[in-house]
């Protein structure tokens, strides 16, 4: 086995013990995590224009993205939850739309939108950490 394979496989067994071992607040971070390198690896494949591998990439991070505005609770989420949502529906629109153009620019536009909603996430992470007292 060469060494590229045994790294895929080392970071196959990392990502599933990650997922395994998540609370719900790391999940969203794997999820986003996921759906950016998605994105990344297909913005390489629309500038080699690779349309194929671009195609699958962006259909994967689409679904990603989905999952994630399937998950938002617009009850307990009030505001927040309903920006994510339309915020979530814009960028599957605005990756369809760079699926069909070969668009790379598009796709860097979802990245930047997805790397705002990761840092938010992120910086929550303290506060969903914590025990709550009980009083």
């Amino acid at each position: 086995m060469n060494a590229y394979n045994q790294l895929k496989q080392y970071q196959a067994v990392n990502r599933e013990t990650g997922i395994i071992d998540a609370d719900p607040h790391k999940l969203i971070q794997l999820l986003i995590d996921g759906a950016l390198e998605r994105l990344l690896i297909a913005k390489g494949h629309i500038e080699r224009k690779e349309i194929e591998e671009k195609n699958r990439f962006i259909n994967k991070a689409i679904e990603i993205i989905g999952g994630l505005r399937s998950f938002l609770d617009k009850e307990q989420g009030g505001d927040v939850a309903e920006s994510l949502f339309s915020l979530y529906e814009y960028m599957e629109f605005r990756l369809f739309e760079a699926n069909a153009s070969n668009s790379p620019e598009l796709v860097e536009e979802v990245i930047k939108l997805l790397r705002e909603v990761k840092t938010g996430w992120d910086g929550i992470r303290e506060q969903v950490a914590q025990p709550t007292a009980v009083g």
